[in-house]
């Protein structure tokens, strides 16, 4: 069960909901504060390893040139995870103020995560700049493909051209796909509103999205457990669970757009 949202976040919130109601373009940052609310694991531990891996064993090129096998058994498992996990409710309001408030391209969700929820919970356009578990990318002819979740072997090979495949995720030393970061680039200096959702603003070249939408005149709005390197930047930030806070946001916008209606007698 979330906490319910307190008390003294309520001039923030009524702030966060008008802020929302006058902005013609938003445009949203996620990162893996969302996913934990519904019980995905964040990918870093406190010692520094990726559960129980050092980086340069699982999340390199060069760990997959050197042991594949290794490199998808631990995207496998993070795979399987994900079918025991469903969106939760701060995904269903990404999802409804693009669907019902923000139509017509206006909202566009960018996300650090690669578990797909964004999407299961009916976000439309969503960037993913670091890859999805679901996808997967050939060695060989580049096709990219969503399998869902299904079972993938140790070594699984392209059904076109019988290559290697490879998880389709950004890994480190990598860059990220050129279409989707210039279209994040392009929503966040042309937004009006930026949402920063549970993330801690640290991992770049993502992080420099909130700086950029600043410089082009949009409001911040960062919604996370607690504070991060945005919050300087944020013209409010409300802490709490994106669970809470996100749907009490798009209630407020929701209740205030309401018809007023005559009663009668």
């Amino acid at each position: 069960m979330h906490p319910p949202v307190i008390d003294d976040l309520e001039p923030a919130l009524d702030e966060a909901a008008r802020l929302l109601r006058q902005a013609l373009r938003v445009a949203a940052l996620t990162g893996a504060g969302v996913s934990a609310e519904s019980g995905v694991p964040t990918f870093r531990g406190a010692d520094g390893l990726w559960e129980g891996h050092r980086v340069e064993e699982v999340a390199t090129p060069m760990a997959f040139r050197d042991n594949p096998e290794l490199v998808w058994r631990f995207y496998n498992q993070r795979r399987e995870r994900l079918t025991a996990v469903q969106p939760n409710p701060g995904h269903f309001a990404l999802a409804e103020l693009e669907a019902k408030h923000f139509q017509d391209g206006r909202f566009t969700l960018v996300t650090q995560n690669v578990d797909g929820l964004h999407r299961q919970a009916g976000s439309r356009r969503v960037l993913e700049l670091h890859g999805n578990l679901r996808r997967t990318r050939c060695t060989g002819c580049a096709e990219i493909k969503d399998r869902g979740l299904e079972p993938l072997g140790d070594l699984p090979e392209c059904g076109q051209c019988g290559e290697l495949l490879r998880p389709d995720i950004v890994w480190f030393h990598e860059m990220l796909p050129e279409d989707a970061w210039e279209a994040a680039a392009e929503a966040a200096a042309t937004c009006e509103l930026f949402l920063v959702v549970g993330t801690s603003a640290v991992v770049y070249p993502a992080a420099s999205l909130i700086p950029a939408a600043r410089r082009s005149g949009a409001k911040i709005v960062e919604i996370n457990l607690a504070a991060t390197d945005a919050s300087h930047a944020a013209d409010v930030c409300l802490h709490g669970p994106s669970g809470v806070i996100l749907p009490e946001l798009v209630k407020r916008i929701r209740d205030k757009n309401q018809p007023h209606r005559v009663q009668r007698t």
